[in-house]
C-alpha cells in the first residue's frame, strides 16, 4: 500500500472538529431531554389513555420506527414548508431527532410503567396521595430505574444517529467533517479522527448516564 497518511490538515482544522463535536453533544442532549418527555406522555396515552388515543400513539410509534430516519429528516426539512412551517437545519434537525427518539423510547418507557403493579398505585390512593405524587413516586420514579439502561443505549445510539443529519447540512461534527473533506480531500485521516472522536463521546455520555444513575437513583436505594 502506498497511501501515506497526512494528518497535518486535520490537526490544523482541530478547532472546527472540536466545534463541531459540542454542537453534536448540545444537539444530541437536547433531543435526548424532549424525547424522553415524548415518550412518557405517549406512554402514557397508550397505558391509561382511551383507545383513540391509544390507537394514535400506535400509529405514530409504527409510522417512525418503520421507515428511515433519512427519509424522516428530509419529510420535516423539505416538507414542512409546503404547509407553511420553515424551519432551519439545525431546527430541524432537532424536531426529527426529538420525534425519532420519542418513537423509540415509547415502548421501553410502557414497558417500564407496566412493571409496576397495580397494587402499588391502590396503596398510595389508600394513603391519601395525589394523582401526581402517586405518577412521580410510585409510578415513573421505579419505572425509569428500571429501563434505565435500555434508555441509555437508545439514547447513546440517537447521537451516533445524529450523524445523519449532515444531509440537510444541520452543524454537527459530520457535516462539518464533510466540509473539511471537499478543503482537504484528505478523507481517511479526516474520518479516522472523526470516528475516534464519535467513540469518545459515546464513552463520555456512558460516564455521564452512569453518574446520574449514581446521583439519582441509587442514591434513592441507600436513603431507603
Amino acid at each position: 500500500m502506498n497511501y501515506v497518511f497526512q494528518f497535518g490538515d486535520v490537526f490544523n482544522a482541530w478547532p472546527e472538529l472540536l466545534l463541531g463535536a459540542w454542537l453534536t453533544i448540545r444537539l444530541s442532549g437536547l433531543a435526548m431531554t424532549l424525547g424522553l418527555v415524548v415518550a412518557v406522555i405517549c406512554a402514557l396515552g397508550k397505558t391509561q389513555g382511551p383507545r383513540p388515543v391509544r390507537w394514535l400513539v400506535d400509529l405514530y410509534v409504527e409510522v417512525i420506527r418503520n421507515t428511515p430516519f433519512l427519509v424522516q429528516i428530509f419529510l420535516i426539512f423539505f416538507g414542512l414548508p409546503r404547509v407553511g412551517l420553515r424551519l432551519d437545519a439545525n431546527e430541524a434537525a432537532l424536531l426529527a431527532m426529538v420525534v425519532n427518539a420519542g418513537a423509540y423510547c415509547t415502548e421501553i418507557v410502557r414497558a417500564g410503567i407496566e412493571t409496576i403493579h397495580k397494587g402499588q398505585i391502590e396503596a398510595g390512593l389508600a394513603l391519601g396521595l395525589k394523582p401526581l405524587q402517586i405518577f412521580t413516586h410510585i409510578v415513573i420514579f421505579p419505572a425509569l430505574k428500571a429501563i434505565y439502561p435500555a434508555l441509555t443505549s437508545q439514547f447513546i445510539l440517537l447521537m451516533l444517529t445524529s450523524s445523519v443529519v449532515s444531509a440537510i447540512s444541520a452543524e454537527e461534527l459530520t457535516a462539518i467533517a464533510n466540509n473539511l473533506q471537499s478543503q482537504t480531500f484528505r478523507s481517511f485521516e479526516i474520518y479516522i479522527v472523526v470516528t475516534a472522536m464519535y467513540f469518545a463521546m459515546s464513552l463520555m455520555f456512558a460516564g455521564a448516564f452512569a453518574l446520574i444513575y449514581r446521583a439519582v437513583f441509587a442514591r434513592s436505594d441507600a436513603a431507603r
